[in-house]
């Protein structure tokens, strides 16, 4: 099933790169995602409702509350804004209100760019469609280091939302065959190359959806700690 709208040559998304020299994860070599075993520990809500939220947007009507920026502050621009790669980052001072998600981030053991908490408005397919987009998660990102991608914690219970997936054809645009839903129940999981799928959630509900999303840097330790979680199938 598509939408009536979809995504063309001229969409910013298809001049992002995707053949790069960067080292790369065997996990997400097929098809560019690995869900996870649902957490086993609980969020309390104070720990995402009590943050500090930005007005920006992305894949539809969000905010976001940073948790780890490029230098600290709470700011949602791209690292590339401050001369950065998406890694290095450093916690900000929402990640005191957050002790929980700073210690998950912590246990992942990998090298992490932007941690911040989503808040995204309900949007049904026709809504989210077009918002839907790759990341630039690379930039400045030399040939030599780990490809930048992203896990996502799920935080609020919405079983009957999902992350729209596509992998991408060789003009860089979606390929419908390839859809796929992961659905966003409290405590999924799942890791996804980002600069390569195109994304969106579609939240088919009528609160807030919440979740904790990291960019982390692919690395043996990355690659352990997923080995670690005992993929789930979806």
């Amino acid at each position: 099933m598509t939408s009536t709208w979809w995504p063309t040559k001229e969409h910013w998304s298809v001049e992002i790169p995707i053949d790069t020299p960067h080292y790369r994860m065997p996990q997400l070599a097929e098809s560019g995602f690995v869900a996870l075993t649902p957490a086993e520990f609980e969020v309390p809500e104070q720990e995402y409702l009590g943050l500090e939220y930005m007005d920006w947007k992305s894949g539809g009507d969000t905010n976001f509350a940073p948790l780890a920026s490029a230098d600290g502050e709470l700011d949602c621009r791209g690292f590339w804004d401050k001369g950065k790669t998406d890694k290095d980052a450093l916690w900000t001072s929402n990640a005191d209100k957050a002790p929980t998600l700073r210690r998950y981030v912590d246990s992942i053991g990998a090298n992490f760019g932007r941690v911040r908490v989503i808040k995204l408005e309900p949007q049904d397919r026709d809504a989210a469609f077009p918002s839907f987009h790759r990341d630039d998660n690379n930039r400045f990102n030399p040939d030599h280091e780990g490809w930048v991608v992203r896990t996502w914690l799920e935080l609020t219970d919405n079983p009957d939302s999902y992350m729209l997936l596509m992998d991408l054809d060789d003009e860089h645009l979606p390929i419908p065959s390839t859809e796929r839903r992961v659905p966003l129940s409290r405590g999924a999981r799942f890791v996804v190359d980002t600069q390569r799928l195109w994304h969106v959630v579609v939240h088919n509900g009528t609160t807030p959806r919440y979740a904790l999303i990291t960019s982390l840097e692919s690395s043996p330790n990355l690659r352990a700690w997923i080995d670690g979680q005992v993929p789930a199938v979806v």
